[in-house]
């Protein structure tokens, strides 16, 4: 809408995004507006931005349930009166990598000089994947929020992406990674949206080990049951061991010579078992009970003298 335009461009903007859907189920019930009318006024849009001196990124909205006949003919239109991005939405989160990969392409073949950009959802558990299949057809970036944060089942993650660049493809995205576990807190806390335990990368479980095998691989490499490409630290995070009913022997020895306590294989064995016991009850053992369990089987602190 020229008015829209307008009034971004009063605000002093340094970009204005504009859009039009270019799927035939959008344009017929929700822009009412046909394949022709929906080129003409994107073209316009964005002939509206670049001449008013500012950079134009500019979406074909539903573009991975457009025609690619017709959404190359946009491309090609907005990209001929000088947009400086195109942005891909997968405004339904329907693609699937491969799909994603093959679309983006397609769109880089047609793009003239403009960047391309990328904008996933998340309804199928596939935004980040496809934001990264996005870079690998040639996106120069992708949108992302903090948590993965947006509408309906939301949009490729911030911390998902990042760390995923960093520690898979090794790219310096120039993040200060260390600070992503604190900024997903606080956008939890202000935004009310919890974190999911399981959530990766900045989930309270991501680096948490219960299973007795998975434990003892941890303590003595953690390599062995964590991506070793990225540590709990890189993230800002700490590594866990916690206390179930899968928990092993291995975890309940760390932990009770971390309290200052000095067990024999036999007091492991015994301890372990109450741990397991509690568990089975789905309960988590805190250090404090794992404290009352060692002095339940006989089980001294070792004593510190100046």
């Amino acid at each position: 809408m020229d008015e829209d335009i307008d009034a971004a461009l009063e605000s002093g903007v340094e970009m204005v995004h504009v859009f039009c859907s270019t799927s035939d189920v959008q344009l017929q019930d929700s822009m009412h507006a046909s394949r022709e009318e929906a080129l003409e006024r994107s073209v316009a849009a964005v002939e509206r931005v670049v001449d008013a001196g500012a950079t134009c990124m500019f979406s074909p909205m539903d573009a991975t349930r457009t025609e690619e006949s017709y959404l190359t003919a946009v491309v090609e239109a907005v990209s001929e009166v000088g947009t400086d991005w195109i942005n891909i939405p997968d405004t339904c989160g329907v693609a699937t990598p491969g799909r994603f990969r093959d679309v983006v392409e397609t769109v880089v073949a047609h793009a003239g000089d403009a960047d391309v950009d990328v904008h996933t959802h998340d309804d199928f558990g596939l935004a980040t994947a496809n934001a990264l299949s996005g870079f690998e057809a040639g996106a120069a970036q992708a949108q992302v929020s903090v948590n993965g944060i947006g509408e309906r089942a939301g949009n490729a993650a911030y911390e998902e992406t990042v760390m995923a660049l960093e520690s898979v493809y090794d790219v310096d995205t120039g993040v200060e990674t260390e600070r992503i576990t604190e900024l997903a807190r606080l956008v939890e806390a202000t935004s009310g949206i919890d974190v999911p335990a399981n959530k990766p990368v900045v989930g309270r479980n991501a680096f948490s080990h219960e299973s007795g095998i998975h434990a003892a691989g941890v303590i003595e490499n953690a390599d062995t049951f964590e991506p070793g490409v990225m540590t709990p630290a890189m993230v800002g995070a700490s590594r866990e061991l916690v206390l179930g009913k899968h928990t092993g022997t291995h975890s309940v020895r760390e932990r009770l010579e971390d309290a200052g306590f000095r067990p024999t294989d036999g007091e492991v064995q015994a301890v372990t078992r109450k741990v397991k016991d509690r568990g089975a009850r789905d309960e988590r053992v805190t250090v404090d009970r794992l404290a009352e369990f060692a002095r339940e089987v006989g089980i001294r602190r070792t004593e510190v003298r100046a």
